[in-house]
């Protein structure tokens, strides 16, 4: 049996919960997780400060594999901390239709959103200049907009499929001039992978006419922030995606790797058995294959969709099961 240490990134609210369901599923896994915990509480975050957070990040890059539940933004941003500290310069949403799921999109979505992790106008909180005028500095840079790339297109030759690049560079003739130049020179290094570029407010009204059309999509920061949850909002719920982000060596390995559930702490129903360990579990299903258990990813994820498609599903997608009756129900069908 192989075995694997991952750093566990604990926070607020439905936490605990979403842990509790991962540690249930990894038990059954046909290889061996050893978690480590890190309390990335608000509460802890406060007491420790800085180094709370230079444990974590030591930890991470030690281990290189990371899972991370949601964590309450308020003195800081604990997302945007670890971020910078790993150096992650990719973040991969992957969205797709999942069967069971009442939405009001009809039609069947199934692409992957690479993004830049740094940059755009993420970087700075802008300024006022007088009561009337405020600015904010928007940085596209060569680096990380070659990870995103070549992230991109090494995932549509693992697919068996294409890139879709997408940014306004008709407008932001430099910054997204040099992000679409930095894919362009990526994808000649992929010859037998078609590429395409398109504005992404066309982008945008594409994927909803023509879903069909779209599989592995590469942008800058807050154009894929965008996309990625207006495509979970296709398929039912913000809280249904994954998220994954990478920090790359000067080889262009991974250096570092963190997953997690793209939705919040969701304080409301914290404690009460409600939420949803979807996301939670796909994530760990994209670790899974990160680390080369492929059979076990394609197993655990086939048990959640299978689950959700035959009704035995929670609350907030039109079920009647609590977090711990669909995780037991996701066991179940991964043993079967």
């Amino acid at each position: 049996m192989n075995s694997y240490t991952v750093v566990e990134l604990l926070g607020d609210g439905i936490s605990s919960e979403l842990s509790a369901s991962v540690h249930a599923v990894a038990a059954q896994l046909p290889c061996s997780l050893s978690f480590v915990p890190v309390d990335l509480s608000d509460e802890n975050r406060r007491r420790r400060g800085k180094a709370l957070y230079a444990e974590a990040v030591a930890l991470m890059k030690e281990h290189k594999v990371s899972i991370k539940y949601p964590t309450a933004t308020t003195a800081d941003s604990p997302n945007k901390i670890l971020r910078d500290e790993c150096d992650f310069a990719v973040i991969h949403r992957p969205v797709a239709t999942i069967p069971g799921i009442e939405n009001n999109f009809k039609q069947t979505i199934d692409i992957d959103v690479v993004r830049i992790a740094t940059g755009g106008t993420y970087e700075d909180p802008g300024r006022r200049l007088g009561e009337d005028i405020a600015v904010s500095l928007r940085v596209i840079e060569r680096r990380p907009s070659f990870c995103a790339a070549r992230y991109a297109f090494e995932l549509a030759r693992q697919r068996g499929t294409h890139v879709v690049s997408a940014s306004k560079y008709t407008i932001q003739q430099a910054t997204d001039g040099l992000f679409e130049e930095v894919v362009a020179e990526v994808a000649k290094g992929y010859p037998k992978i078609p590429h395409r570029k398109e504005l992404f407010d066309a982008l945008l009204a594409g994927i909803i006419m023509k879903p069909e059309k779209y599989a592995v999509i590469v942008c800058p920061n807050e154009y894929g922030d965008f996309l990625s949850d207006s495509a979970c909002g296709l398929i039912g719920s913000i809280g249904l995606g994954d998220s994954s982000s990478f920090a790359f060596d000067e080889a262009g390995d991974v250096s570092c790797a963190m997953f997690d559930p793209a939705g919040g702490t969701a304080p409301d129903i914290a404690g009460k058995d409600l939420c949803n360990p979807t996301a939670a579990l796909l994530s760990l299903a994209n670790l899974l294959r990160h680390v080369g258990e492929a059979e076990a990813s394609r197993r655990l994820t086939g048990a959640v969709y299978s689950a959700i498609k035959d009704g035995r599903k929670t609350r907030d997608i039109g079920g009647e099961l609590g977090t711990q009756a669909f995780t037991a129900e996701v066991l179940r069908r991964m043993r079967t």
